[in-house]
């Protein structure tokens, strides 16, 4: 900051003010008809500021003259003729084309709080120019607008295109309001410790990564390349309240789409041109709008006692209404998840009845209750898209996707491997149900991330080849501990790896796949 009472000529100070505490700067035009210009920039409060001028005195000469600090302090006791006054928080300046000589004052008051404020005052303004021009039209257009993005189209400053001086423009993005200045910008920005770096021109990228961002403080206003927020920064400033206030400078383009903003939401932009080689910035007439809603969700309607494919995106959710025609005790919702585990959630009239997570297949049965209306929430996985059937029934003995027991694996006995065969075993229901196994010969180095790709339990026999086949056979057990089936597959190469599939197909014809097993024979017996 600028702790000095006299302003240099053609030079911006930075300086700070305490509430209700006056400052006084001084600054000498020594020759009459001189051009004049003062700019003060409030940063984030409004300031009171006036500019008055005074006759120099006349030089002290000889052995009689009074010393200099008793000049120095009779001016400064002196209140000279004012010339103008603000008040507000507006970039405001003082031009004159032709001033007198003399000493001017200019005193600042705050009466807010605590603030720090800029002055620039020259007596070659037109030679000097530190301030990029603003073009004849010096508002923002918003050129496209969607849920997520908003375009946002500028004309660009004269002092770029006619003057050919490093400029380079920076957006603002910000929820609460527009700003008159970049310095405004940077009191908000670093009372957060959040700064936004500058990325490289030319590349357009998202500022908005709310969930945590924190920068060291930088006013230096140089190109800088842009960094990614760490952790370590969003952790220190976490305990702050946050500002959603993002300043992105981007080189000298006149166009820029913001991305990753939140739908439906009225954000405000202001752009401003900073001169690189000053560092001083002008602000043009800042924009606000709304991005778009979100689309609305799509609802599939189910029909009773019919099986519904449904796809999820990763992270996504799906709605899906079932409104049974007649009157009903009990609905019964059966689901197959075929990858990784969904969320249902089921409302009656707006009420919840139901929140879980499936995988496999699940069946639920909620009691009935007439003319009502189901609506069913599915929620997909976070690690990749989910795919899943469902079906809804009022008729409890519908019942589609065959019952599963609890452990859906396949065991392969190591003892009874032999050159062209393997012996393997899994678990079956107190219900009858056919079973067919499959085996498809694969490569040696097959692996673990290769049958998990392929885990879709809603694939059926019908996706595979014929000679792949096995057997079909039924079995069930009343008593569920020895509702266990064993098999061997003959006729397998030596020294080879196969992957087993077992399938377990319902009354309705649904099919549900176990897990895979790889399995391979002995080379040498």
């Amino acid at each position: 900051f600028h702790d000095s009472a006299v302003i240099p000529d053609g030079a911006e100070i930075s300086s700070y003010l305490f509430r209700d505490t006056p400052k006084r700067y001084f600054f000498v035009v020594e020759e009459d008809n001189t051009p004049l210009a003062v700019t003060v920039t409030p940063c984030d409060a409004p300031l009171e500021w006036k500019l008055s001028v005074q006759e120099l005195p006349e030089e002290a000469s000889g052995e009689g003259s009074e010393p200099l600090e008793q000049q120095k302090q009779q001016i400064t006791n002196e209140e000279g003729a004012e010339l103008f006054s603000y008040k507000g928080n507006d970039v405001e300046y003082f031009v004159s084309s032709s001033s007198s000589s003399g000493l001017y004052q200019l005193d600042l008051l705050s009466t807010e709080k605590d603030t720090h404020f800029k002055v620039y005052a020259t007596t070659t303004p037109e030679s000097d120019q530190p301030y990029p021009e603003l073009p004849y039209d010096p508002r923002i257009d918003v050129t496209s607008l969607g849920r997520t993005t908003v375009t946002l189209a500028w004309k660009p400053s004269p002092t770029a295109s006619l003057l050919k001086q490093p400029i380079q423009y920076c957006i603002v993005i910000n929820k609460e309001h527009n700003f008159k200045s970049l310095c405004a910008v940077e009191a908000k920005l670093s009372s957060d410790d959040a700064f936004m770096m500058a990325p490289k021109p030319g590349l357009d990228f998202s500022p908005f990564d709310f969930a945590h961002f924190g920068f060291p403080s930088d006013n230096s206003g140089k190109e800088r390349g842009f960094l990614k927020s760490s952790s370590k920064f969003g952790r220190q400033t976490s305990l702050k309240p946050r500002v959603d206030l993002h300043k992105v400078c981007i080189g000298n383009k006149n166009i820029f789409t913001v991305s990753d903003l939140k739908p439906d939401t009225q954000y405000y932009f202001d752009m401003f041109a900073v001169n690189t080689n000053s560092n001083m910035s002008t602000a043009y007439v800042g924009t606000f709008a709304r991005t778009k809603e979100e689309a609305k969700q799509k609802t599939v309607e189910l029909k009773d006692g019919k099986v519904t494919d449904v796809f999820i995106k990763r992270k996504g959710a799906k709605f899906l209404r079932f409104a049974p025609v007649s009157s009903h005790q009990k609905v019964t919702f059966s689901i197959h998840s075929c990858l990784d585990a969904v969320q249902i959630q089921v409302r009656r009239d707006g009420k919840l009845l139901l929140s879980q997570n499936v995988e496999g297949v699940r069946q639920f049965q909620l009691r009935g209750k007439a003319k009502a209306k189901y609506l069913i929430r599915l929620k997909g996985s976070k690690k990749g898209a989910s795919m899943l059937k469902i079906l809804a029934t009022t008729r409890p003995n519908k019942q589609s996707f065959p019952s599963l027991p609890e452990d859906t694996r396949i065991k392969a006995f190591d003892k009874l491997r032999t050159c062209s065969s393997v012996t393997v075993a899994w678990l079956g229901t107190q219900e009858r149900n056919k079973f067919c196994i499959y085996k498809r010969e694969v490569d040696d180095n097959y692996n673990e991330e290769q049958k998990r790709r392929e885990q879709n339990q809603c694939l059926g026999p019908d996706t595979r080849k014929k000679s792949e086949k096995v057997l079909c056979k039924y079995f069930h057990s009343q008593n569920i501990q020895k509702a266990v089936t064993t098999e061997t597959i003959r006729g397998l190469q030596p020294g080879k790896s196969y992957l087993l599939d077992v399938y377990v197909i319902g009354h309705g014809g649904h099919s549900v796949k176990y897990q895979s097993k790889l399995v391979k024979t002995r080379k040498f017996c």
